[in-house]
């Protein structure tokens, strides 16, 4: 294992490294110390390695994500995984607002809470949050997944598109257009997978799916003033 003090390297020194990093790369494991919060850290990593955050972070931890596995042992502060790609993000703690916004693939796994818009535009990505989410998660959701295994706030899925929204627990409101959903065996099984991937100890028969009335696709003189 590779280990950097963030306080010796800076973040500059620290994310050069880390995406030189190839796919020949023997250097597959990694662990940084002393991240005290700060932003940006592991962002536009390119290689299948497996980065380990030992600490809390600040603002964008893992952005724009390919390959890597990124491990935080604390919590992350807004925008993490923001614009991710691929591979795979898992949160030990809490994270702050809009987790894995305009994600377009991956995996990003909430060991805690998500605060607001966990999801918001998101692409593709599939997000795991085992406790709760804030308001105006998947606001203008495109695809891909959102699993909750605790309780949603306030306008859960405004405005979506195709995305798949599964929570176990209760609903503050559904957002315009958002509407709760038939599970059929095809949603039971993905999300089966998904609670397998991202150590969610759930049954998938506990939880309800919400996606779009599909309403909102086209022009209606009603909405027009």
């Amino acid at each position: 294992m590779q280990t950097i003090d963030l306080e010796e390297t800076g973040l500059r020194g620290l994310n050069q490294t880390l995406q030189a990093q190839s796919e020949q790369s023997n250097q597959t494991t990694w662990m940084i110390e002393n991240p005290k919060g700060a932003h940006a850290i592991a962002c536009g990593l390119d290689s299948p390695i497996e980065v380990t955050v030992n600490g809390s972070t600040g603002y964008y931890c893992a952005g724009m994500n390919k390959q890597a596995t990124i491990n935080i042992t604390g919590s992350a502060g807004p925008g993490v995984a923001e614009n991710m790609m691929s591979g795979t993000v898992i949160i030990a703690g809490d994270a702050s607002q809009y987790a894995g916004a305009t994600g377009h693939g991956g995996l990003l796994v909430i060991k805690g809470n998500a605060s607001s818009r966990c999801g918001i535009s998101m692409k593709g990505i599939d997000i795991v949050v085992h406790g709760n989410v804030g308001h105006m998660s998947a606001f203008m959701a495109q695809s891909g997944n959102l699993v909750v295994c605790g309780d949603a706030g306030e306008a859960l899925g405004d405005s979506l598109y195709e995305a798949r929204l599964f929570v176990r627990g209760s609903v503050k409101s559904l957002g315009a257009d958002c509407i709760e959903k038939e599970m059929r065996p095809e949603h039971i099984e993905i999300l089966a997978e998904l609670l397998e991937r991202g150590q969610a100890d759930a049954k998938p028969s506990e939880f309800k799916r919400y996606g779009s009335a599909r309403q909102l696709y086209n022009f209606s003189i009603d909405n027009a003033y």
